[in-house]
């Protein structure tokens, strides 16, 4: 059981790395993952040994973000105005700066069903049938959603307008 709980702890900076991705925002991304972390070692003992560790709290994770999407938000009130802590990362240029804001502003433009995806591929390097495992989809859904996530990034990267998805009119 000790292995398991390391494991558990060994993930946290991907699950943080993601959720800040997905959601864009530090403290509800946080919140994010310390949900996940909690749910993770409530339901440890169902976890299949041998199997990826990572992508089981990936779904855990996407559960608990779908779950929230669903429920209504309830207003809060910040009680501090502290600046958020300096970036531990080297400074870039600022033409490095700006791109790096630019994708993050893009990615946060993309469907939520697209960004989970790309980011899970691209960020968390899961394979494909990892990604479906994680987000109970099938195989060939990811690999559309992939296939649209980088196409709309790509031309928002380039700032040409992104087409709206076809509906069907009857």
């Amino acid at each position: 059981m000790h292995d398991d709980s390391a494991r558990l702890i060994a993930c946290l900076p991907r699950l943080r790395r993601y959720a800040r991705a997905l959601l864009g925002d530090r403290a509800a991304a946080d919140d994010l993952v310390q949900d996940t972390m909690e749910r993770g070692w409530d339901k440890l003992a169902s976890w299949r040994r041998g199997s990826d560790m990572r992508a089981w709290l990936f779904g855990i994770m996407h559960n608990l973000h779908v779950d929230r999407l669903r429920r209504p938000a309830l207003a809060t009130v910040a009680l501090d105005d502290e600046r958020a802590p300096p970036s531990a990362e080297p400074s870039t240029p600022h033409r490095d700066g700006l791109e790096l804001r630019d994708m993050a502003t893009a990615l946060q433009l993309l469907p939520a069903e697209q960004r989970e995806v790309l980011l899970l591929v691209a960020l968390e390097e899961l394979s494909y049938d990892e990604v479906a495992a994680a987000l109970n989809i099938p195989r060939g859904t990811v690999m559309s959603r992939l296939s649209r996530a980088r196409e709309r990034l790509r031309l928002l990267m380039l700032g040409r307008p992104v087409a709206a998805p076809l509906k069907v009119v009857k």
